[in-house]
């Protein structure tokens, strides 16, 4: 298969060309758009009221752009933007070479989404080939779109013998209440920005250009509360969320914990990619808020307002703190089935399972079915080996929290190696 392409609607898009053809074959409003719009896994495609409000980081959008091309995807070991999104989708394509158009239409798209700039016009007659959402000029606004594969996709096109070693689909754990409306999928793509309308923005866009190929399974929009008063963002129960994370400046830590290498038992396409863990976990807020202070903190494992480890007495404690488990091994302090405690036990035999990297997101979709709150967490992790999640996953059947959660959704996917220039694509390496 050669590198070259012929150019794109987009390339005529950036020299102020009309695309003709892309507006004789795709339509804002109608298909996979209109069912967007309609909503799928509940709630509209904005979200809420308040979707298109500003987020936390200020009413204007950044003209900053995150590189897309790379050896890794951005939106993974990028410092999480404010606003964010999960998008599932099962691939309607015909054959294998029709599924390589997909990819090679998702990548001309996240590339132009990411950079931003002066959106195409159309004559006056024509259909608008834009939303015109974030107006004629797009900022790129720190967007991300980061794209993973299912294994789903690998019983078909003939990719069974290229699968991710590790990779499986996600089969429920003993408290969750799956949802299959709300699970699984053959592709996730995942959207972070700095504000709502970008996200919302991309998302139309790709399910303007992709329609016919892949047909949108589930969805979640998503944000993470700013940090109050300072350091780590909370969740809706209040607790300092995403403390403990590698440090992704290192790149000896993320190529170690993180990044799929060469010479494993993992395919050779995969080096560079990694595991990517979405859980839909709902809050139970109203019971959560029956729960006094100090009880809310021996079931999470540390204090509730620095966010410091149990040990720690004062409010103003940084929650830079490291746990010290070996002078309590009792769990007198922190308890054994405390939520971070079972992350992390701190002993030899859990180390090799008991690192991650967490990139969630806080979601509302109230209210529910039944008329109630329906807050929870978008959990978000990647690493180097599914089976380290899994693993962790285990240990926290038995903790403290789970009568105050329930998941509901998501899914394992395999986030694809980076798209390293113009001519390379999304799984080139996968399906040549």
């Amino acid at each position: 298969m050669t590198d070259e392409r012929p150019p794109t609607p987009e390339d005529r898009w950036r020299g102020g060309g009309c695309p003709a053809d892309l507006l004789a074959r795709r339509s804002f409003l109608r298909g996979t758009v209109a069912a967007g719009l309609v909503g799928a896994a509940g709630g509209s495609l904005l979200g809420g009221d308040e979707a298109l409000a500003d987020s936390a980081s200020g009413d204007g959008a950044r003209t900053s752009a995150i590189p897309f091309h790379g050896a890794h995807q951005a939106g993974i070991a990028t410092p999480p933007q404010p606003i964010g999104a999960f998008a599932s989708f099962d691939v309607t394509a015909s054959g294998r070479a029709e599924l390589t158009d997909l990819f090679r239409t998702l990548t001309r798209r996240a590339r132009s989404l990411t950079a931003g700039g002066t959106l195409p016009k159309a004559p006056p007659r024509a259909a608008p080939p834009d939303t015109g959402i974030l107006g004629p000029d797009a900022a790129p606004d720190d967007l991300t779109i980061t794209v993973a594969v299912g294994a789903t996709l690998f019983g078909r096109y003939g990719l069974a013998a290229r699968k991710p070693a590790q990779l499986v689909t996600m089969s429920p754990f003993a408290h969750d209440d799956l949802d299959p409306a709300l699970s699984h999928g053959d592709i996730l793509v995942q959207l972070c920005a700095e504000h709502r309308d970008t996200t919302v923005h991309a998302l139309l866009d790709i399910l303007a250009h992709t329609n016919g190929a892949m047909r949108q399974r589930w969805r979640i929009h998503c944000q993470r509360n700013p940090p109050r008063p300072d350091g780590i963002p909370r969740d809706w129960f209040g607790f300092k969320d995403g403390i403990s994370n590698p440090d992704t400046t290192n790149t000896a830590q993320l190529n170690q914990l993180v990044w799929t290498q060469p010479r494993t038992t993992e395919p050779v396409w995969a080096t560079g990619g990694t595991y990517q863990v979405v859980r839909i976990v709902h809050f139970d807020l109203e019971k959560w808020q029956e729960v006094p202070v100090a009880q809310q903190e021996r079931i999470f494992g540390r204090r509730k307002v620095s966010g410091a480890p149990m040990y720690a007495v004062s409010d103003n404690t940084s929650d830079d703190l490291d746990p010290i488990y070996t002078n309590d091994p009792q769990g007198l302090i922190t308890p054994l089935h405390s939520h971070v405690r079972l992350a992390n036990p701190q002993t030899p035999q859990t180390a090799s399972t008991s690192s991650i990297l967490r990139r969630s997101y806080d979601y509302d979709r109230s209210p529910d079915v039944h008329g109630g709150l329906d807050l929870g967490h978008a959990f978000c992790c990647f690493q180097r080996e599914l089976d380290t999640y899994i693993t962790m996953q285990n240990r926290l059947e038995d903790e403290m929290l789970v009568p105050y959660i329930s998941p509901r959704g998501g899914g394992y996917f395999f986030a694809l190696p980076g798209v390293r220039d113009d001519k390379d694509y999304y799984a080139r390496g996968l399906l040549t």
